[in-house]
């Protein structure tokens, strides 16, 4: 292990290398504006900051700069500081830009890396290095070839990706082969640096579209290369760029994504052909959903430490996000007037918007914060105008075996209640989730609530049990409900095996009669929302139990039952549900009638 270097020696490398900073962001624009970057005095103090195996790092979330000045010393870099610092900038202001941007090459890249998805972090590392270190060389005059000559003396064995990587900037600065101690290439790997450096010429100006062509070209190199890893890991300064953030976007492919996956040596695109725009991810054009776990994958290589619940989580919040109600923008009745009662003293920990300013200076014009300051007590009358409140939502989905993991493919059970859900938080009202399996296999809410990261977390959970609904929690959920709570709009979403909420419970009580008791101390009615095409067809002649049952259901409970022919239906109807409960037109509707 190498010696750590005297504190007085790093403590004149940190001011020398922090007087270079106006320089380094020069390098790209007088207009440049960056936070300064964070120079790490110590190893501890690197690890701290998520320097791990590189000398330098980024991160996105906040547009911050790190650098290891020990790991800079070890690696003979310490007299290129404008070079480096630059070189991060490059990671915020060009490739990748932001975590979006980022969350997408990634995307694209794995799609073009069948079987080592997981170099996908240090292949976009060294594409998006190509084109800084492209731009900086060319336009800014920076020695950025002097730094790989100065990676390329630890006398290692170069490997394919390293070789084929450096030769590619051999070629895009005209530099003589080898002057970069790349190793000896075969016409080969000769062959696939001049595409390399094609792609980042042709694709500067759209690099996203790049991505998937460079991945593509890399891909035989890296089933075989065991040699690379050494030298590529002092490289890595985006491997944790999506640390703590959220990207958005990613659970729809880009439409042309597939499509620019293709190799460079079958790209049909000439190379003085300036390729188009890439389509806008928050525009009308959409390509195919991913599946949860593909999601999950997307976000874990983009830096981000995540479970495959949590993602789950992320997952289905933004499918269920373009179905929802717009935010309450009606005129709300005014149930009461407000009326002035008086002043009483403000407190420190009051808010501050609460204080009478004008009063607190008439009565004294020192104003000293909670002894002078006072706030306006307000007290009701009765307004002209009935209250209209959104109804709560108590909602169970089907778990059982029958249906998909959510973690893994996506359920459109949990799409659809989760659109249900967060249209009626929207809506400002409660919400109590319920996914169940067997009787005693469930997972809740703690009651109605308003967390909405709690109601996503239970939809996204697994039973994958038998199929028993859980009456008990019906029950239970009424017998202790004040009578004077909310109005709850009940719905069941599930196949044919609702019908065993019909059954006795643990206690002998009729499920029916249950059923009744729990919609009569709702009195916000209830919906069955159900897969179930084979009994569509004979819902009209009656040949189903099934069906008979749910005749019953609705003859006798006054339940609302909603067949659907298909899983992906179930969408339609949870946002069409979501605007006649929870939309504008249930605060507009005659407040008589329920």
């Amino acid at each position: 292990m190498t010696p750590a270097p005297p504190a007085q020696d790093l403590e004149a490398l940190r001011l020398r290398w922090m007087a270079a900073w106006p320089d380094a962001l020069a390098a790209w624009s007088k207009f440049t504006r960056l936070r300064a970057p964070r120079l790490c005095l110590t190893a501890q103090e690197a690890q701290a900051n998520g320097l791990t195996g590189s000398f330098a790092a980024i991160r996105l979330v906040d547009q911050t700069i790190m650098v290891s000045l020990p790991g800079v010393l070890e690696s003979g870099l310490e007299d290129y500081p404008v070079e480096i610092l630059a070189h991060e900038i490059g990671h915020h202001v060009l490739a990748p830009a932001t975590l979006n941007e980022h969350a997408r090459m990634l995307a694209r890249m794995r799609r073009a890396l069948p079987t080592v998805e997981n170099q996908a972090p240090m292949v976009a590392n060294l594409y998006t290095d190509l084109l800084i270190n492209d731009r900086l060389q060319r336009s800014a005059n920076l020695r950025l070839a002097d730094i790989y000559r100065a990676l390329g003396k630890d006398g290692s064995s170069p490997g394919a990706v390293w070789g084929v990587y450096v030769r590619m900037y051999e070629i895009l600065w005209s530099l003589p082969r080898g002057a970069l101690k790349g190793g000896t290439l075969t016409d080969e790997l000769e062959g696939d640096a001049l595409l390399g450096a094609r792609i980042v010429r042709s694709f500067a100006h759209d690099w996203l579209r790049g991505s998937g062509r460079f991945a593509a070209l890399l891909l035989p190199h890296l089933l075989i290369d065991q040699e690379s890893e050494k030298r590529i890991r002092q490289l890595m300064d985006t491997q944790y760029a999506g640390a703590d953030g959220e990207p958005a976007g990613l659970t729809l492919e880009d439409p042309d994504e597939a499509g620019d996956n293709v190799h460079p040596a079958e790209d049909e695109t000439p190379a003085d052909e300036a390729p188009g725009p890439s389509p806008d991810p928050n525009g009308s054009q959409s390509g195919q959903a991913r599946e949860p776990f593909q999601y999950g994958e997307i976000l874990r290589a983009s830096g981000l430490k995540i479970t495959d619940h949590a993602a789950a989580v992320r997952y289905y919040r933004e499918r269920a996000r373009p179905h929802l109600i717009p935010f309450p923008s009606r005129p709300a009745p005014q149930a009461i007037d407000p009326l002035p009662e008086g002043l009483e003293p403000w407190a420190i920990g009051d808010a501050l918007d609460a204080t009478d300013w004008l009063q607190s200076i008439l009565q004294s014009p020192h104003v000293v914060p909670g002894v002078t300051t006072v706030q306006r007590v307000w007290g009701t009358s009765p307004g002209h105008d009935p209250a209209r409140e959104p109804l709560d939502l108590d909602l169970y989905v089907d778990c059982s075996g029958s249906m998909p993991n959510p973690q893994v493919r996506i359920s459109y059970p949990t799409l659809a209640g989760s659109i249900l859900c967060l249209s009626a938080l929207r809506s400002g009202a409660r919400v109590q989730a319920t996914l169940w399996s067997g009787a005693r296999q469930f997972q809740s809410t703690p009651g109605f609530v308003r967390d909405e990261e709690a109601i996503i977390g239970v939809l996204t959970g697994y039973l994958g049990g038998g199929t028993a609904f859980p009456i008990h929690v019906l029950r239970d959920t009424y017998v202790e409900r004040p009578s004077n709570a909310r109005a709850v709009h009940i719905v069941v979403i599930s196949d044919d095996g609702v019908t065993t909420m019909f059954d006795a419970d643990e206690c002998g009580n009729s499920g029916w009669d249950v059923t009744a008791y729990a919609l009569d101390k709702a009195r916000g009615g209830g919906t069955l929302l159900l897969n179930l095409p084979g009994s569509i067809a004979q819902a009209n002649r009656g040949n189903d139990p099934d069906v008979a049952k749910l005749k019953r259901a609705e003859k006798e409970l006054g339940l609302n039952v909603q067949l659907v022919a298909s899983w992906e239906d179930l969408v339609r109807f949870a946002r069409e549900f979501s605007r006649q409960k929870f939309g504008a037109e249930a605060f507009t509707a005659d407040p008589t009638k329920p």
